[in-house]
């Protein structure tokens, strides 16, 4: 039996992400497949249209995951991990996403495109206004702070030169002030231009 008609018995031919009828393909799940069923799901266009193109999804279409990450093909459980990984900034994809266990291989699998990673790992650090701040970054503070530990205030509008980021915290950011190293929120400054 060829790969599409296995697809179709065992998704009673429906996209198996979203469950339409409708111009139906096999999908063969990126980085590595062999072209075989365990490997591959049937999809709509809709669904293939918005994975292979990230600036066209429509988070709206994706709700559909709630259905179909409780499949028990782990082909269908890689590709609703990335996706719902991919819109892991709404709330309830970020939910979706807690509930849903993938066993140690099949979430190797599903990471293996880096889906669900971004830049330091999806660790940005904003400040008071929005921007991202990067190592390095010049910053302004836009409240006086008062220094726990070194008995000074740091002063409204004082430049941070040259700030380092703490890798596992969005909210901190380090810098020296008055020669001290002080951890800073972000919430307190304003990247300088």
């Amino acid at each position: 039996m060829s790969t599409e008609k296995t697809l179709h018995a065992r998704s009673e031919s429906k996209c198996e992400l979203c469950a339409s009828t409708d111009h139906l393909a096999v999908y063969e799940i990126p980085p590595e497949s062999d072209a075989s069923a365990d490997q591959c799901v049937l999809i709509c266009d809709t669904c293939r249209e918005q994975i292979e193109n990230p600036e066209k999804v429509d988070v709206n279409h994706w709700r559909c995951l709630n259905d179909s990450m409780w499949s028990q093909v782990p082909a269908v459980q890689v590709m609703a991990w990335r996706m719902l990984s991919r819109l892991s900034t709404e709330a309830w994809s970020q939910d979706l996403l807690d509930m849903l266990y993938l066993d140690d291989d099949t979430l190797a699998w599903a990471k293996a495109t880096g889906e669900g990673q971004s830049d330091e790992d999806s660790v940005k650090h904003l400040d008071s206004n929005g921007a991202v701040l990067e190592a390095g970054d010049t910053v302004t503070l836009i409240k006086d702070l008062n220094v726990k530990g070194a008995n000074f205030t740091a002063k409204r509008g004082t430049a941070v030169r040259g700030i380092s980021l703490v890798a596992d915290n969005p909210e901190h950011i380090e810098g020296r002030v008055n020669g001290q190293q002080i951890v800073i929120l972000t919430k307190f400054v304003k990247k300088s231009a």
